[in-house]
């Protein structure tokens, strides 16, 4: 069974521009992984990094694996670190590995999320479909 990809475009707020979400099997991965709320919220990465409108987006698999950066704390990542994963397509499937957790001195350090696996189809289809809705740049 494939894991389930889902891109979510949040509006800017009053301090950080738009950013993305990574939603996999229905929960939000930043959130799991960096925290959802108080002072070590996490943030996804600026839509214009992640769904960058001049090329691909760097959420795009290929064959050669490189690291993808999801989110980092609110206290941004040179304090507490990012949330970060190595990419990679094996054919039809798309691998999330190999993953990179922040934390803070003051918790515990965090479990990694599991190995995601996704359908190629399903995960190529999703980040055309957001690479091709722009209606965050209406607020950039």
């Amino acid at each position: 069974m494939f894991d389930h990809l889902e891109i979510r475009v949040l509006p800017p707020g009053p301090r950080f521009p738009a950013q993305v979400r990574f939603w996999v099997n229905g929960e939000d991965l930043v959130e799991e992984a960096v925290g959802g709320s108080g002072p070590y919220a996490g943030r996804g990465p600026y839509v214009a990094d992640a769904l960058p409108a001049a090329g691909p987006s760097p959420l795009r698999a290929t064959g050669e694996a490189r690291r993808l950066e999801l989110g980092e704390p609110d206290c941004t990542g040179d304090c507490c670190g990012i949330l970060a994963v190595l990419v990679q397509r094996f054919g039809e499937i798309v691998q999330w590995s190999d993953w990179e957790v922040p934390w803070a001195a003051h918790t515990p350090a965090p479990y990694p999320p599991p190995e995601l696996h996704f359908d190629a189809g399903q995960y190529d289809a999703e980040v055309a479909r957001a690479e091709a809705d722009r209606w965050w740049q209406v607020y950039s």
